[in-house]
């Protein structure tokens, strides 16, 4: 009985500490380092086979204008993004703060700046929840590897690797998201101390939110470059790249960067499974966003503005309501994304729910309806897409009930 009582609280206690995110729905993923300067991806260190002594040269020529983070931030907010996610220490070992851990950091060396506590006084000034990304693999450190196979070496590791999550949970104030990444080589969360870990970051921070990759559940999953739902009332989130590479690629033509209406389309597929989007950004060595980044992001907080109810609130999953994909639901509301303009007249069928009233959600325009058994006709449209932003309308739809489309195989002969 006290089991199932623990359980029941710790399931209440984390739908507590998750609701903002669930309605939040969009974030900012920044992926910034001593890679950036090399622009040819953030696992070029790995790729390259570049030893640890000729990599560490960056940590000296790294130059950084002033307050980027704002920069990031207020482009964020633009864009329609509640939160965001700062590699604080990626693969490559280089710590962004000013840690008493190791001088291989960006206060000891250059930029000579305490980038996170920047990035954290950005968020706050733009009202953005703050996340901090944190690689357990680190190629620089002398036991990063050989703790597989040293219990000496694990030993110094895992101390080095608490004491580094400890400053940034104590250094900074309020964190909302601490997002782990890859935990090569140790095989399993014990092995990573990760539940002695994670106790210790919930007791300093209590309201903070973890991601699955310390080799544990924790609250949230994190599909990579591909939107898969999660189980049913669990959440997950899309981290998504904006052109096939986290970090600072200046040779990608801009014709491989995401379209706004690309970026539309994932925001809706992650809405309808009940998840999240975080969508990176890789600035360049200076801080500075991309400006196909800017390009496309403008325009999609632009659209958000007017079609947002459709994308931000608590998760519902579309589940059996529909049997096409370009919905999104909320309650007895179903949001149609139309991608395509076909004239002054939409049919929908197979619906089986009433409906009481049809809108455009961007201006509130309503339009005359017909429903029967197996369609619904709307007519009176304008003759082409009234969206100027990214020719993406979403119609609002408010039925009766929960909205349910059924379509069978074969036509419904009558």
């Amino acid at each position: 009985m006290k089991r199932k009582q623990s359980a029941k609280a710790g399931a209440e206690d984390r739908e507590r500490r998750m609701a903002w995110w669930r309605e939040a729905r969009f974030g900012m993923f920044v992926h910034w380092g001593l890679y950036s300067q090399l622009g040819r991806h953030e696992w070029v260190m790995n790729r390259e086979r570049i030893p640890v002594k000729e990599y560490e040269r960056l940590a000296d020529t790294w130059r950084v204008k002033s307050a980027p983070a704002r920069e990031w931030a207020r482009l964020a907010k633009r864009a329609g993004m509640k939160y965001m996610v700062l590699t604080t220490k990626h693969h490559e070992g280089y710590c962004l703060w000013d840690t008493k851990q190791t001088d291989y950091n960006a206060v000891k060396r250059t930029p000579g700046r305490d980038l996170v506590r920047e990035y954290v006084e950005a968020c706050r000034e733009f009202g953005l929840r703050v996340g901090f990304y944190y690689s357990l693999m680190d190629w620089h450190h002398p036991d990063g590897a050989r703790c597989a196979k040293s219990e000496p070496a694990r030993r110094r590791f895992l101390d080095y690797t608490q004491a580094l999550v400890r400053e940034l949970m104590t250094g900074y104030g309020k964190i909302d998201i601490l997002w782990y990444d890859v935990s090569w080589p140790l095989p399993t969360p014990e092995a990573w101390e990760s539940r002695k870990m994670n106790r210790m970051v919930r007791k300093l921070q209590p309201d903070i939110l973890i991601n699955n990759r310390s080799k544990l559940p924790e609250d949230f999953g994190t599909p990579e470059e591909k939107i898969v739902a999660g189980e049913p009332g669990r959440g997950w989130e899309a981290c998504m790249t904006f052109n096939g590479s986290w970090g600072y690629y200046p040779s990608i033509p801009a014709e491989d960067w995401l379209s706004v209406r690309k970026v539309l389309s994932m925001l809706r597929e992650v809405r309808a499974g009940g998840g999240n989007l975080l969508l990176n950004i890789g600035p360049t060595p200076g801080g500075s966003v991309p400006p196909e980044a800017v390009e496309r992001l403008i325009p999609v907080g632009q659209w958000l503005k007017k079609n947002g109810e459709a994308v931000y609130g608590m998760p519902e999953r579309n589940g059996d309501c529909f049997a096409m994909d370009r919905f999104t639901r909320t309650g007895n509301t179903a949001y149609y994304w139309r991608r395509f303009w076909a004239g002054r007249e939409m049919t929908l069928g197979g619906f089986q729910t009433k409906l009481k009233r049809v809108s455009l959600l961007a201006t509130g325009r309503t339009f005359a309806f017909t429903q029967t058994a197996q369609q619904i006709k709307i007519t009176g449209l304008p003759m082409k897409c009234p969206d100027r932003i990214a020719g993406m309308a979403v119609f609002k739809l408010e039925f009766k009930g929960k909205p349910k489309q059924r379509l069978g195989a074969g036509c419904v002969l009558l």
